[in-house]
């Protein structure tokens, strides 16, 4: 099944929406989306150097709040 949007007549809120919609459904079924193969490295190699004291997390609000002053 293909459908079509007409994207050139949208607004970009209209456009994010769809997105939205579109992430929705597919998070309700999570099993059905595979993982790219890479995936799995880039996470043990993230976790090793969290485990490592080479890499920490933020709060993800913080880590928003970063990308909005450095895109400013």
């Amino acid at each position: 099944m293909g459908i079509t949007l007409p994207l050139d007549k949208m607004t970009t809120a209209e456009k994010l929406a769809e997105m939205e919609r579109l992430w929705d459904d597919l998070c309700r079924h999570p099993d059905d989306v595979p993982s790219p193969d890479w995936h799995e490295a880039v996470l043990a190699e993230r976790e090793k150097l969290v485990t490592e004291g080479k890499m920490s997390f933020i709060d993800l609000d913080e880590a928003k709040e970063r990308i909005r002053k450095a895109t400013r």
